[in-house]
Formats: C-alpha cells, sequence, structure tokens
C-alpha cells in the first residue's frame, strides 16, 4: 500500500469525520460506548435575548465547561459563582467524577481557584504574550 499525505486547508464535514470515525471506534474499544451530553445553562433578559451563560458537555464521566460568559453588568454580582454551582449541581446528578476547563490568563482563572478548581497545566504564549490555564475540580474521590 502507497500512503501519502495531502494538506488541505478548508477540510470538509466528511473529511473530518473519516478522521475521527475510527478514532472514536478506538476509544470505545478501550473505554466503552460513550456519547457526549451537551448542557447549556442560559442567562436571558426579560425579552429573553440570550446575554450569557454557560456550556458544556459531560463525557467519560467527566463534565467539560467550554464556555462560561456573564454579561458585562452583571459581573461581580454572583451571576458566575450561580451558574458554575448549577454546573456542579448537574455534574453530581450525572455521577461525574469531576469537572474540567481552560482560561485564559486575562479571563478568570483567579475566579476559578476562588471556585475551588486547581491548576493542571498552563500554555505559555498562547496566544502570544499571554498564558492558557486548565483547571479541574473533583467531584468523587477514587482510593
Amino acid at each position: 500500500m502507497t500512503l501519502h499525505i495531502e494538506v488541505t486547508q478548508a477540510p470538509t464535514e466528511e473529511e473530518h469525520q473519516a478522521l475521527i470515525l475510527p478514532l472514536r471506534a478506538y476509544n470505545a474499544s478501550k473505554t466503552g460506548v460513550t456519547k457526549p451530553e451537551p448542557i447549556a445553562l442560559l442567562v436571558r433578559d426579560e425579552h429573553e435575548q440570550i446575554l450569557g451563560g454557560l456550556y458544556g458537555r459531560v463525557f467519560y464521566q467527566w463534565l467539560y465547561i467550554e464556555l462560561l460568559s456573564v454579561p458585562e453588568n452583571a459581573r461581580g454580582q454572583g451571576l458566575g459563582s450561580r451558574l458554575m454551582r448549577m454546573a456542579e449541581d448537574h455534574a453530581r446528578e450525572k455521577e461525574c467524577l469531576g469537572i474540567w476547563l481552560d482560561t485564559f490568563e486575562f479571563q478568570a482563572p483567579g475566579f476559578y481557584r476562588k471556585m475551588g478548581y486547581s491548576e493542571f497545566g498552563q500554555i505559555v504564549d498562547y496566544p502570544p504574550g499571554h498564558k492558557r490555564f486548565f483547571f479541574q475540580k473533583r467531584l468523587i474521590n477514587i482510593a
């Protein structure tokens, strides 16, 4: 079999699926079949417009928080903490082992530390001149 590598700057969804399907099959052979379960906590105004919230997904018994967005005029009033507590409650209901997330140094690393999350990694110069932090909070301890 002769193999070659092709570079594309605009991969299609079909190409993406061709890459991810065998990887998912391999992962399932090692961990069992699991499907991501999304969750969204939406902050709406009186006109039902979405102004912020939290988006994540439960996968492999962990909740990954992809996005946390608090409207600027609501910052410092406990809304972010409330969203995080609601996400933690959801993770416990789903019997998650923990929660993980990432944030930039100019976003909210101090907030996550205050919420009881511990740093488990960082990337320096991502973006250039800044750091990206990775945090986790274990909900269930395994001996």
